[in-house]
């Protein structure tokens, strides 16, 4: 989610596909995120024992939101004007403190709510500067040419992880209790902290280029507004993020504990199962030639639809198995062409900037949602709660792409490149 000999030429660069520092960087970064996936199904298989609140759960989401709002735009303006690897490796070590600390406190059973609390608004702090750090990189490594194929790339990278992490994570679980997943994901952070290592720095671009990455926040908020396609793919996101989000990153543990009465072990086959269609989806990106772009963004929102609306009728384990394949398929496919369409669009310099505007369509809106969609949970019921979601989805869904027509398929101005 690499070395070309001028990355912030103003000219589209043809470089060899994949490269070098670009393969290093996804062996690292796999490594690490399936360390990932494993602490998050523990970590959220803890937080369904200690509580059966949805709203408790929402609010650990909503705490490490809170940093992640106030940070993103400086995080952005790091990463344009600061080595993206050291900001990276920085953040690595903050993880790394975390999953050891976690992991002891569940060992002696000392784990209490207020510490998973400390710990996300911490881990917010850091992700504020992370995220846009590591989503600018990529496009980086691989030069303009290729934006398209290394987001791509990357995203199946970090869904195919999905496959192992929580299957494993499950397993471990079961048989070692949580603990286990916090100190082997502890280790895996430092894969990715050897390949960024061995990462080339990033050629200086021209004056008027390394000038405007002196530059504030307001570039990266005005071009995307500016550009149509750019600001359709940010709304096409942030309505993911309100109506589909909260139940595929916060309620999922409730889900499979208090809906379908399942063990630990299925719940990681569920998380598997929404790994395979997200990598499934990731993979079909890759095939996907920028004209028929529009009309895979409107397949991708009608699967979310349904998908939504059979996981809010599912009985059986099976049954939400496959529907969250289908439900992680239509969300990996619009999340990455978004994506991609944003980082294509984006001139180098600012590039950093932008991301930051697209986490903020994420993490800006993702703890409030979870907020209501929790709330709502508690209050008529997680079925329920999925029931409205769907329907909301359809209806705002459908005039975003009424609104936005062909503009994920447009060409790239030359003033933009």
């Amino acid at each position: 989610m690499h070395e070309p000999p001028t990355v912030e030429s103003s000219t589209e660069e043809i470089t060899h596909f994949p490269n070098g520092a670009f393969v290093r960087y996804l062996i690292g970064e796999g490594i690490s995120i399936t360390g990932s996936w494993m602490q998050a199904m523990a970590q959220g298989w803890v937080m369904a024992s200690l509580t059966t609140s949805a709203t408790m759960l929402a609010l650990v989401n909503l705490v490490s939101g809170i940093p992640m709002i106030a940070l993103s735009t400086t995080g952005g303006l790091f990463a344009d004007k600061y080595d993206k690897r050291m900001i990276l490796q920085i953040c690595q070590v903050a993880q790394i403190i975390f999953s050891v600390v976690a992991g002891y406190l569940i060992s002696i059973h000392s784990l209490e709510i207020w510490h998973i609390f400390l710990a996300s608004f911490l881990l917010g702090i850091s992700a504020a500067f992370e995220v846009p750090a590591a989503s600018a990189l990529v496009p980086e490594l691989v030069g303009r040419a290729h934006v398209a194929r290394a987001i791509a790339v990357d995203r199946a990278v970090f869904h195919g992880t999905r496959l192992i992490g929580p299957a494993l994570a499950g397993y471990l679980v079961g048989r070692y209790g949580p603990a286990s997943t916090f100190y082997i994901n502890a280790v895996t952070f430092l894969a990715l902290m050897i390949a960024l290592l061995t990462l080339p720095p990033r050629p200086l671009g021209t004056p008027e280029q390394e000038e405007k990455r002196q530059h504030g926040m307001g570039e990266g908020f005005r071009h995307v507004f500016n550009d149509r396609p750019s600001f359709a793919m940010v709304l096409l996101m942030a309505t993911n993020t309100i109506f589909v989000f909260p139940m595929m990153v916060i309620l999922l543990p409730l889900y499979a504990k208090n809906v379908l009465s399942i063990s630990p072990q299925e719940m990681g086959f569920l998380m598997l199962s929404s790994g395979l269609g997200s990598l499934t989806g990731s993979l079909i990106v890759l095939r996907v030639k920028r004209s028929w772009r529009p009309k895979v963004i409107a397949t991708a929102v009608a699967v979310i639809c349904c998908a939504l609306f059979s996981l809010s009728q599912a009985t059986t384990f099976l049954w939400a198995a496959v529907t969250l394949v289908c439900l992680a398929l239509g969300v990996s496919s619009l999340i990455a062409l978004s994506n991609t369409v944003l980082q294509e669009r984006a001139p180098d310099e600012i590039r950093g900037r932008v991301a930051a505007v697209a986490g903020l369509s994420f993490f800006g809106l993702l703890p409030f949602a979870g907020m209501v969609m929790a709330a709502i949970a508690d209050w008529i019921d997680l079925r329920h709660a999925l029931l409205y979601s769907a329907c909301c989805y359809a209806v705002i869904g459908i005039f975003v792409l009424w609104w936005a027509g062909d503009a994920a398929g447009e060409e790239i101005s030359p003033a933009l490149r």
